[in-house]
């Protein structure tokens, strides 16, 4: 028998949050927009048979990712995530995790911390086809010279979501949602 996997949906202040939970651990986490089929990109490569029934949160994740957007930025960091990948990504993905709250890093830094330097151009791909957003924090990664690049939620939202953890000060850009 395999393990209960279902669909659970939050409103945050920057759209709606789709999670798809299995086993207790985060297998999808995006955000649904009308102007970006990106979610439902995810959705046909990883759900080939269609999103699994919606059903209430009994593991604490969704609270967890409520409570993120409600102040407490700190929520997220331990909740258990199952992105799948080839290993490269994989491997990007386990280094984004390691990004504290608050903190940014540009994308050489995190080629250069999963022993591939010049690997840059494949780190910024992988970042975008993240499975797992916000908990695989790779809107922490920026552009070398600081400017904010890449973001599959758009950067209206990465901008969003590095003030509200304190990375970038109220006033820093000018993206509006």
């Amino acid at each position: 028998m395999g393990q209960t996997r279902y669909l659970c949906r939050i409103d945050s202040p920057i759209g709606t949050v789709e999670m798809v939970i299995a086993g207790g651990a985060l297998e999808l986490l995006d955000f649904r927009d009308e102007e970006s089929d990106r979610i439902d990109r995810f959705i046909a490569r990883r759900y080939p048979d269609g999103l699994p029934p919606e059903q209430a949160d009994g593991s604490g994740i969704a609270d967890a990712v409520a409570a993120y957007f409600a102040g407490d930025t700190s929520a997220i960091d331990d909740l258990p995530a199952a992105p799948k990948g080839t290993p490269f990504q994989e491997t990007c993905w386990a280094a984004l995790r390691t990004i504290p709250g608050g903190t940014t890093i540009s994308y050489r830094q995190l080629a250069e911390r999963i022993g591939r330097p010049t690997a840059t151009r494949a780190v910024g791909l992988a970042n975008g086809q993240n499975p797992v957003s916000l908990v695989v924090p790779c809107h922490r990664v920026i552009g070398a010279d600081g400017s904010l690049t890449g973001y599959g939620g758009g950067l209206p939202r990465k901008l969003w979501l590095l003030r509200h953890e304190g990375a970038l000060r109220p006033e820093q850009g000018n993206l509006a949602l």
